[in-house]
């Protein structure tokens, strides 16, 4: 117990020090793309990840006036996918009938981005080989090794997994400073936040 708040917080540090700057600025400059030429942006994400995107949503919208969206928001429709449709085909089926096209963006938060040969999150792989068929851009902040994810995206941003034990929380936290960061880029930041407004 003694000296775990000191050791999470270095791994915090570690990770952060070897994040790739150079993705998230390429993520940054692919939204602002998206945005300028009319591109709508879905944001997906599970369990933690879903509260992430929801939380995102607001940011893209209110700060850098994303038309956004998450399929997580609307809980009757998921539920209602889920139980008529199953679970690997409710994040497809949602974009599908959200007409995802050329220009749109996609936005993944995820601890392990999606594998189907391991049967994990394959909700997401189907949704962005979707989005790959349709031109869709695709942009990712995930652990582990990135999973499909990382293999599809046009940017991807890795949490660097450097304790195994710990995986899963260090993604999860990270994500919400990366995607603050994207939010605040100069490349997509377009309104105030208010506090810093405040004096």
């Amino acid at each position: 117990m003694s000296g775990f708040s000191a050791s999470y917080l270095a791994e915090t540090k570690a990770i952060l020090d070897a994040l790739d700057v150079a993705q998230l600025d390429r993520i940054a400059e692919g939204l602002a793309a998206v945005r300028s030429s009319g591109g709508r942006l879905f944001i997906l994400g599970v369990g933690g990840s879903a509260g992430h995107a929801s939380h995102a949503v607001n940011d893209f919208r209110k700060i850098c006036g994303f038309e956004a969206y998450t399929p997580t928001d609307n809980v009757s429709e998921l539920t209602a996918r889920v139980n008529d449709e199953g679970w690997d085909t409710t994040f497809v089926h949602w974009l599908q009938g959200s007409r995802l096209r050329t220009g749109d963006g996609i936005l993944v938060f995820s601890v392990g981005g999606g594998n189907r040969e391991k049967g994990v999150s394959n909700n997401l792989v189907l949704a962005l080989e979707h989005a790959k068929k349709v031109g869709a851009r695709i942009y990712g902040v995930v652990g582990r090794d990135g999973g499909f994810t990382r293999e599809a995206a046009d940017a991807c941003v890795v949490i660097p997994p450097l304790n195994p034990e710990r995986v899963t929380p260090h993604t999860e936290g990270l994500c919400a400073v990366v995607w603050h960061l994207l939010v605040t880029h100069p490349a997509l930041k377009k309104q105030a936040t208010k506090w810093e407004s405040v004096r």
